[in-house]
C-alpha cells in the first residue's frame, strides 16, 4: 500500500513537472512571440517614421519640389519597404475620371491588356514598357486599379496565379506572382493608387504588408495633397498673368481717346463683366468728313471673345476707307469671320457711318440692339428706336446674310441725339432677379437733360449702379452716345 502510494505521489509530481515544463514552455515562446511581434511592430513604426521623415525632407523645400520628384521618392521607400520588385503610383486626373501612371519603378507588368502587350518590343526597348504602362488611362473601377480606387480599399493577392483578375504573361520577366494595391488617402478623398508587384525574396504578401502600406500611403498622401495645392496655385498665378496681360491688350484695343470732330459730341463707356470681356465698340476716322462708329457683342466671353474682338477691329481699321456702306462692310465681317467662329459663337454688331458736315447718319445692324435717336439731345421728346434688317455674324452664309442686310440713312437736326448700347444694359439684373429693362432705360434717357453725351452716360451709370447694387455683374456691359450741333 505504502509503495502505491509513493508510487502515486512520483507520478503526481512527475505530471506537475510535466506540466510546469510545458507552461514554462509556452510562457516562453508566447514571450519570444511578443517581442517577435514588438519588434515587427517597432520596425514597422521606424519604418513609417523614417518614410514620413524622408518624404518631409523633400517636400521641405516647397519653391523647388515638385509632383514628379515627390511621387518617385515615395515610390523608392515604398518599393524599398515592401521588398517589391517593381511598383507604380496611379493619380487621378483633373476631373476625377481617369488614373494614370505618374511614377513607375522596376519592371511593373501592366495589369490590364495583356494579349495587347508586345514583349519583342519591350526586351528590344526597356523604355517601352513604362511609356506603355504611363499612357494607359484606366478609368475609375476598371480593373484591380480601378477598384481600389473606387472602393477605397485595400486588395492583397497573395497567389496571383490561380486568381482571374490578375493578367497572365508567358515571359518570366513580366509574370506575376503576389501583388498588393492600396489606394493613397487624404481625409474621404482618394487621391490615387499604390501597386507593388512580386516580393524579391519570392515570398507571398500577407496582411501585415497590407497594413504597413496602407499606413505609408496614407502618410504620402499630405505631401501630395499640398504638393497639387501648390502646383494648382502656380497654374493660377500664371493663368492670372496670361489673363492681366490679355486685359492690357484688349484695353489698348478699346479707344484710349474719345474723337472730337467739328460739330459732333462723343462719349462712351465698357463695363466688363469678367476680367476679360465680349463687348467692343470704335470710332474710325474714315476721311476728314466721314466718321466710323461701331459697337458689337460677342457672344462667346473670356479669351475667346477677346480675340473675336481683336480681329473686327482689324477688319473695321483695315477696310473703313475702301468702304463707306455700313452694310457692306458688315457683310465683309460675315465673309471673314464666319467660317473660323466657333458652333456656339456669334457677333451682334452696329456700324454707323456718320458724316460731320452734313449730318447724315448711315446704319447698318447685324442683330444688334436698335439705336435710340433722341430730338433735342434726349430731353425733350421719347427716345425713338431706329430699325434696319440684318443677321447676327456668323449665323447665316454670306448669301443668305447679303440678301438681308441693309443700310438706313437718316438726317439728323441740331441737337440731335444717338445713343446705341449692348444688351448688358438693359439686360443688368438687381438683387431680386429683376432686369432694368429697356423702359427704364429709356425713361432715364427721357428725363436726362439736354447737357450733351458725357453727362447722360454719367447719370446712366450711376442709376445703373444703384439698381444693381450688390448684385454681380454676369454680363458686358457698353454704352455710347453721340450728339450733333
Amino acid at each position: 500500500m505504502e509503495e502505491l502510494l509513493q508510487w502515486t505521489v512520483t507520478l503526481l509530481a512527475s505530471i506537475l513537472e510535466l506540466i510546469l515544463i510545458v507552461f514554462l514552455y509556452f510562457t516562453y515562446q508566447s514571450r519570444k512571440r511578443l517581442r517577435r511581434e514588438n519588434r515587427a511592430m517597432r520596425k514597422e513604426r521606424e519604418v513609417i517614421f523614417e518614410f514620413v521623415n524622408q518624404i518631409g525632407e523633400v517636400f521641405a523645400d516647397a519653391d523647388e519640389i515638385n509632383m514628379e520628384t515627390l511621387l518617385k521618392r515615395i515610390l523608392f521607400f515604398s518599393t524599398k519597404t515592401g521588398k517589391a520588385a517593381s511598383g507604380a503610383i496611379y493619380l487621378f486626373n483633373s476631373d476625377r475620371s481617369r488614373l494614370f501612371a505618374r511614377a513607375v519603378s522596376g519592371i511593373f507588368p501592366p495589369l490590364y491588356d495583356a494579349d495587347a502587350v508586345k514583349t519583342e518590343h519591350l526586351l528590344a526597348k526597356s523604355q517601352h514598357l513604362e511609356t506603355l504602362v504611363k499612357e494607359r488611362a484606366v478609368a475609375t473601377g476598371e480593373g484591380l486599379i480601378g477598384s481600389a480606387a473606387a472602393v477605397g480599399s485595400g486588395i492583397i493577392i497573395e497567389d496571383a496565379e490561380l486568381d482571374a483578375r490578375v493578367p497572365t504573361y508567358s515571359d518570366a520577366f513580366l509574370r506575376i506572382r503576389t501583388l498588393l494595391i492600396v489606394p493613397m488617402r487624404f481625409g474621404n478623398q482618394v487621391l490615387g493608387v499604390l501597386a507593388l508587384v512580386n516580393r524579391t525574396d519570392q515570398t507571398a504578401y500577407t496582411p501585415g504588408d497590407l497594413t504597413l502600406l496602407q499606413a505609408m500611403a496614407d502618410q504620402a498622401c499630405v505631401p501630395i495633397h499640398y504638393a497639387g495645392l501648390r502646383a494648382a496655385l502656380e497654374r493660377k498665378k500664371q493663368l492670372d498673368r496670361d489673363i492681366h496681360a490679355a486685359q492690357q491688350i484688349q484695353a489698348s484695343l478699346l479707344p484710349q481717346n474719345i474723337p472730337h470732330p467739328e460739330g459732333v459730341q462723343l462719349s462712351a463707356f465698357n463695363l466688363p463683366a469678367y476680367d476679360i470681356g465680349g463687348d467692343y465698340y470704335d470710332f474710325i476716322q474714315i476721311d476728314e468728313d466721314h466718321l466710323g462708329i461701331a459697337i458689337a457683342d460677342v457672344s462667346g466671353k473670356g479669351i475667346g471673345g477677346a480675340m473675336m474682338m481683336a480681329v473686327c477691329q482689324g477688319i473695321l481699321r483695315t477696310r473703313a476707307q475702301q468702304e463707306q456702306s455700313p452694310a457692306s462692310m458688315l457683310s465683309e465681317l460675315n465673309r471673314v469671320l464666319s467660317d473660323n467662329l466657333a458652333e456656339d459663337m456669334f457677333i451682334t454688331m452696329l456700324y454707323m457711318v456718320l458724316n460731320t458736315k452734313t449730318r447724315e447718319l448711315k446704319f447698318a445692324r447685324a442683330g444688334h440692339e436698335r439705336p435710340l435717336l433722341c430730338h433735342g439731345a434726349g430731353g425733350h421728346r421719347e427716345p425713338r428706336p431706329l430699325d434696319a434688317p440684318g443677321i447676327a455674324i456668323g449665323l447665316a452664309d454670306p448669301d443668305v446674310f447679303d440678301s438681308v442686310i441693309q443700310d438706313v440713312s437718316i438726317q439728323l437736326e441740331p441737337n440731335d441725339a444717338i445713343i446705341v448700347y449692348t444688351d448688358g444694359i438693359t439686360e443688368a439684373l438687381n438683387e431680386e432677379g429683376e432686369e432694368w429693362g429697356l423702359e427704364n432705360f429709356t425713361q432715364l434717357i427721357k428725363d436726362a437733360p439736354p447737357t450733351g453725351p458725357e453727362p447722360l452716360l454719367n447719370n446712366i451709370r450711376t442709376a445703373l449702379n444703384r439698381y444693381v447694387g450688390a448684385q454681380q455683374q454676369y454680363d458686358d456691359m457698353t454704352l455710347l452716345a453721340l450728339r450733333v450741333h
